[in-house]
């Protein structure tokens, strides 16, 4: 009988009819990044600021969790943390270059630019292409002068 069964609601017709394509990742990837660097770039922002007004010592520590600990006694936690301060600015540097590079392709499609399906896409993959590029250039450009 119609109706009896637990669910027989309609579905919304978008979930047969959408495919999933480099523009809906890239507007994925802009949401995401933004509040990436909003939300883990703030607190980072706030703890360099803090560390800075509270002394050299507390500076100190914060590059040593963040950078690389100069101590010559590095513990496997000093390590641990200094990896993944590591990863926490890569991962800042990719969501900065991200949310520049989409942000750039927003303000071209505000003007009315790039909406035909081809070249949508192509500028949906550059998107992504070059936010990874960046960050490994940049990435690579910053480990060649600490080397």
């Amino acid at each position: 009988m119609a109706g009896n069964e637990p669910n027989a609601r309609p579905r919304a017709p978008h979930l047969q009819v959408y495919k999933w394509g480099p523009a809906m990742a890239v507007s994925i990837l802009h949401r995401a990044s933004g509040d990436g660097l909003a939300i883990v770039g703030a607190c980072l922002f706030l703890w360099w600021l803090g560390a800075i007004a509270t002394g050299p010592e507390a500076y100190a520590a914060f590059v040593a969790c963040i950078w690389h600990d100069p101590s010559p006694e590095i513990t496997l936690f000093h390590q641990i943390t200094n990896i993944l301060g590591k990863v926490v600015l890569i991962g800042l540097t990719w969501a900065f270059f991200q949310h520049l590079f989409s942000g750039l392709r927003h303000l071209v499609l505000d003007t009315g630019a790039g909406y035909e399906l081809k070249t949508n896409k192509l500028w949906s993959t550059v998107v992504i292409a070059a936010g990874v590029f960046a960050t490994a250039a940049t990435w690579l450009y910053i480990m060649a002068g600490a080397l």
